[in-house]
Parts: structure tokens; sequence; C-alpha cells
């Protein structure tokens, strides 16, 4: 247990209107605070109820007046999400409604809780290890159906548990060598060296497996940088728009239309992309114009992957070679070669070979975006890895990377026939490393930056997101 004394409350649900508002607390002092505010309508006492029962009855305000006729349900420690005594109202979802039940909470000596500190808490009583904790928030801010089910995946366990038998397995080698080096008169098993190479090489590659899933796991998180260019009026803005699947951007017949950049986010082929639209690349004698091109080049040069935009319907020109040249830097780049419902000025054969797929469109018509679809499935594939076993988390690749880094040095050392001390060295400190990513070992600075992630509790902003109701299974 963390030895909180105080106990703390928050909205737990969006701050909007809705159907249902949530309340939540956890603390040692959540039983009290309960009886005082909430009249069963059976005539018992909440404190007088089992756990994981939703009871009918009156919730007062701070004044002791009725406020809304709601449900609460209790959870007594240690068998909560946080470890300690916890408690639930689910009320109307109106946000005056649930702001005077906080208010009415407060008045009872509960304060507001801190951003993430309902999952902190877990954390710190030994209810969630630090990769479920941040699976939390990954969970709740998951942007495709695989993201969620990987954030799930991960919030079960399936990160702690590959870390913990590499670590385990660390364990029982270095334990091993201090038995035998500090007490080499006891009969004690001596080295078995082809043994700890297997172990040693065994625990490396399953950090590895896991730590090769980080760069495309990372596109599960962020999304993809993608920059739209072409030149003016070449149908920039009317992709944007076919893309989102609604009127984003303004679009009209007058080129130059778009003088800036502009992004919002979208899931083509199953792989969220953080598209750019920007302006006609152009040389132009209108100073706004001409920096909106510099952003564009920019945005270009930034990407990951580049959707250079060519009208189909006009000639082929040096603005045209211009995107073209442009699009062939770093960033994987696919030609969109749009209005295909317009009467052809060119032959789209002539990019072939120099990107790397070659889609012909309407954006107007929102045809051939399947193959568009197709060509970012193919350029961006993601792990071929069960959910849970994606590592979309920078915190916990670094950590990795450094327990990996160390067992190599320890497997070098075993290999080279150096002294038992520089093998444990390494596979100790593969197992800080390992410690780091869990939270069996961690400093406080780095839980208070990973738990600053949550929604920051804000006095009645309603929207502290690590909601007790979304995991039943933590409760057990």
């Amino acid at each position: 247990m963390s030895g909180y004394s105080d106990t703390i409350a928050a909205i737990a649900s969006g701050g909007g209107i809705s159907a249902i508002g949530i309340v939540r607390l956890s603390g040692p002092e959540v039983l009290r605070a309960v009886d005082a505010v909430f009249r069963p309508a059976d005539g018992k006492s909440m404190s007088a109820h089992p756990d994981r029962q939703l009871v009918y009855g009156e919730l007062l305000d701070r004044e002791g007046e009725l406020l809304d006729v709601c449900l609460c349900t209790v959870s007594r420690a240690p068998r909560s999400y946080t470890g300690e005594d916890t408690a639930e109202f689910q009320c109307h979802g109106s946000p005056v409604v649930l702001r005077a039940a906080l208010e009415s909470l407060f008045a009872r000596g509960v304060r507001q809780a801190l951003a993430g500190e309902f999952t902190k808490r877990a954390f710190l009583n030994g209810r969630l290890d630090l990769t479920r904790a941040e699976a939390v928030i990954d969970v709740i801010e998951a942007r495709t159906p695989l993201a969620a089910r990987n954030a799930a995946g991960q919030l079960a366990g399936s990160v702690q548990r590959a870390a913990d038998a590499v670590y385990d397995a660390l364990g029982d080698v270095c334990s091993h060598y201090h038995a035998v080096l500090d007490y080499p008169d006891e009969d004690i098993p001596d080295f078995q060296l082809s043994e700890y190479s297997r172990i040693l090489e065994r625990s490396a590659g399953e950090l590895d497996k896991l730590l090769s899933t980080f760069r495309r796991g990372q596109y599960l998180d962020k999304g993809i940088l993608t920059a739209i260019v072409g030149r003016p009026n070449a149908g920039k803005s009317s992709l944007l728009n076919a893309l989102l699947g609604y009127d984003r951007a303004i679009v009209t017949d007058v080129p130059g239309t778009t003088r800036d950049t502009l992004s919002e986010g979208c899931v083509l082929g199953g792989v969220p992309l953080r598209l750019t639209d920007t302006a006609g690349v152009r040389d132009t004698a209108d100073t706004v114009e001409a920096l909106g091109v510099e952003r564009a080049r920019a945005a270009a040069a930034e990407a990951e992957l580049v959707l250079a935009v060519f009208d189909l319907s006009r000639d082929w020109d040096a603005e045209d070679e211009t995107v073209a040249r442009l699009a062939g830097q770093d960033a994987a780049a696919v030609a969109v070669v749009n209005k295909s419902d317009l009467p052809s000025r060119w032959d789209p054969a002539r990019l072939e070979g120099r990107f790397e797929r070659v889609c012909v469109v309407s954006a107007r018509e929102g045809t051939g975006l399947d193959a568009l679809e197709q060509a970012v499935r193919e350029l961006f594939p993601l792990p071929e890895a069960r959910p849970g076993e994606i590592l979309t988390n920078a915190r916990q690749a670094e950590a990795i990377a450094r327990a990996l880094d160390a067992l190599n040095a320890a497997r070098s050392a075993l290999d080279e026939g150096f002294t038992p001390d520089a093998v444990l060295t390494g596979c100790e400190e593969a197992m800080a490393a390992l410690g780091e990513l869990t939270g069996r070992s961690v400093r406080q600075d780095v839980t208070e930056k990973i738990f600053s992630r949550f929604c920051v509790g804000k006095r009645f902003c309603g929207k502290n997101c690590d909601n007790l109701s979304f995991f039943p299974q933590l409760r057990t």
C-alpha cells in the first residue's frame, strides 16, 4: 500500500452533456464521504452494502438537499482498481449535477484528484506495473481498432510478462554467480557456461523481437507524418477532403487558394496518417503565397510520406517536374495522378520508377482511393505480432534498448572468456533497465512524467481519464 492519507474525487466521464456521468473516489475516507452524501433507497448506509453492488438512492448537495437520483457502488481495499477503498456515483450526465456532486464531496473533506492520480495510486499500490499503467491512456487515445487491441493487450500485461520473464532468467544467472563467488567452500554447482550462454542468447532474442516492433508501432501511436504537395490547382485540398470524408479545406478553381499548411488526422488502409495540406508549389511574387510555398517545401522535407498530386487534365510542365523532384527526397513517395474524370493530357506511366507507387484517382468523384489505401498499407506494413506485443512507447523502447545493449555486452564477455564479474555486471545492468521498464525500480521524476500524460483533473473540468469503470478486470 502507498499509504495515502487523503481521499480524492474527480469526474470520470466526459465534460459535455450525456445520459450518464460518473464521479469516482479513492482513499481511506471513501465510505465516510459516501455515507454523508448518498441515501440508499433501502434505508441502509452504503458502508453496510457489499462490494460492487449497485445501489439505488438519492445524492445530496453540499447543503444536504436532493441533487440527483442515481446509482452508487463501492469496492473496498485491496480488491479495487487503486488498491484503496473506492466508490463511483453513476449520475445523470448533466455537467451541473456532476460539478455539484464534487462540491458536495469537497465540503466533506475530499479533494480534487490530480492528473492520472487514480492510475498512479494503482501503480504505487502494486495493482499495475508501469507498462500496464501507460496502456490505460493508450487505450483511451487509440485511433484505430488495431491500436486499441494492442493497448488492451498491454493493459492485460503482455509487455510486463515478456520483461519479467527475461528479468527472472537473468536473476537466476546472477544469483548463481553470486553464490559461487561468495561461498566457494559450499557445495554449489559450478558455472555451466553453455547453459548461461543459452539463457543470455534467448533473453537477448526476446528483447530484440520486442524492440523490432517499435518503429512501426509508433505509427499506431502518433500516425505517419504525411505531406500533400503539388502545383496550384492540382487538387491537393480536394484529396484532403476526400480522405477525411468531409470538406475540411476550401476548394476553388482559383490557383493559390491554399496559402498555408492545414493539418488533420485520418486512417487510410488501417494506417493512421497525420495529413498536411500545403500551398501549391510554384514561383510567385506574392509575399504571402511565397511563404506558403516555403512551408510546403519544409513539410515535404519533414514528412515520412509524401503524396505528390498531379493534374492529369493539364499538360505536364516545369512546376510538375519541381513537385516530382521535391517528393523524391528521403520520405516514401506516392504519385497521386488526379482528375482522372477529365480528358487526359499525359500518360501516368511517365512517373513509373520515380515513385514507390503511382495511383490514378479522381478526388472529386472519390474513385481510385482504394488503390491509394493499398499503397499506404504496403509502404507502411504494421508489425506481424499479436496485439499487445507491438511496442509503441518511447520510454519503454529506450529501457529495452539499454537492457539489450547490456545483455549483448554480457554475452561478449562470456564468449571471450572474461572473468565472471564482467558477465555479472552486464546482467545486472540489463535487470536494472528492465526494472525501470516495469517500475520495479524507477525514479520519482519518471513516474511524474508518465502520469502527466493523463488528462489534467482541473477543478470541475470533468476530464480525469483513468476511469475505474473501464477496467473491471483490474478490480479483482
